[in-house]
Order: structure tokens, then C-alpha cells, then sequence
């Protein structure tokens, strides 16, 4: 049975790397859910964040290797559920009317999304959270017409300070 797992590399922020590690994936077979990257708070430095299905520890093990041995990545550690802190970021532009608007802005606020845009027939919703908390609020909205939808993918980092890398 697969489970959904979670990676986040370290790597130096050069041209071309997200494409290589997306390439290494998808030349041994393994397909990629979400792949999120943006630099750290170094600048010559980029976190990507990988979220894939895996049959198996081995097979997980075989990816780290794989990914290992691009010159360009520093640092590989998996990002456990109960180890770590993972979110994503959903935009979604709704089809409201009048009547419709206060509905779907009360459903928002249950879910702790924000309202970032309001036109006459239409409003965006900035949600964030776990991939759960994003499609509980997709099922309440269901009865809504959707016209837009744009995901970030997963990002995250793993709790306390015990296994920070520093690079010099």
C-alpha cells in the first residue's frame, strides 16, 4: 500500500535544479503529487518541498540516495505528520451573487479563510492549512460554481531545533 511522503531538501539556489530533481523522479518512475521551492533566509540557498507516494521504506531510502547524489543538494530529511509543520495555500474564485456572498463568506471564516477579492459576481478566497482543512472547505463550497483554482502544493518544516542544517 502507498503512503504519501513528504521530503524536504536543502539545495543551492542555482538555474535549472528544480527541472533535475523534478527529472529524476520522473526518469526512475516516481511520480510527484506536489513540488514546492523559494529561497531561505540565505539567499544562495533554496527549500523544496516534495510530496510523493511511496510503496515502501526501501524504495523511500532508494529516492534519498538518488537525490543525494546531485551535487547541488545539501541536506535531505523527511518530514514526518507528527515531526513537522506542513501547509499549503489555496485561491479560490467563486461564482456568488448577492444573496449567495454572505454564505460563502460565513463558510470562509469557519475555515479561517480570508476574502482578498470582491466583484459583482464573484469572490476569491485565501485559505491555508493542511491538504484535510483545504478539501473539507472544496466539499462545503460544492454547491457553488468554481470558477478558479489555484494550489501552492505542501510546504513545511520540521518542529524544534534539533535537526537544523547550517551551511557556511
Amino acid at each position: 500500500m502507498e503512503q504519501k511522503r513528504t521530503l524536504s531538501l536543502l539545495v543551492d539556489n542555482t538555474p535549472g535544479l528544480l527541472s533535475r530533481v523534478a527529472g529524476l523522479f520522473s526518469r526512475r518512475g516516481y511520480n510527484i503529487e506536489t513540488i514546492t521551492a523559494g529561497v531561505t533566509a540565505d539567499p544562495r540557498y533554496t527549500r523544496m518541498t516534495v510530496v510523493l507516494y511511496c510503496s515502501d521504506e526501501m524504495i523511500l531510502e532508494q529516492i534519498k540516495k538518488q537525490l543525494a547524489k546531485l551535487v547541488d543538494v545539501r541536506d535531505i530529511k523527511e518530514l514526518k505528520p507528527d515531526e513537522s509543520v506542513r501547509r499549503e495555500l489555496m485561491l479560490v474564485k467563486i461564482r456568488v451573487n448577492e444573496n449567495e456572498r454572505r454564505n460563502v463568506i460565513a463558510i470562509s471564516d469557519v475555515f479561517r479563510g480570508r476574502i482578498v477579492d470582491v466583484g459583482q459576481e464573484s469572490l476569491i478566497v485565501e485559505l491555508t492549512g493542511n491538504q484535510s482543512k483545504l478539501e473539507g472547505f472544496l466539499n462545503l463550497v460544492q454547491g457553488y460554481e468554481i470558477l478558479e483554482l489555484a494550489r501552492t502544493g505542501v510546504t513545511g518544516l520540521s518542529r524544534g531545533a534539533h535537526d537544523v542544517r547550517y551551511l557556511d
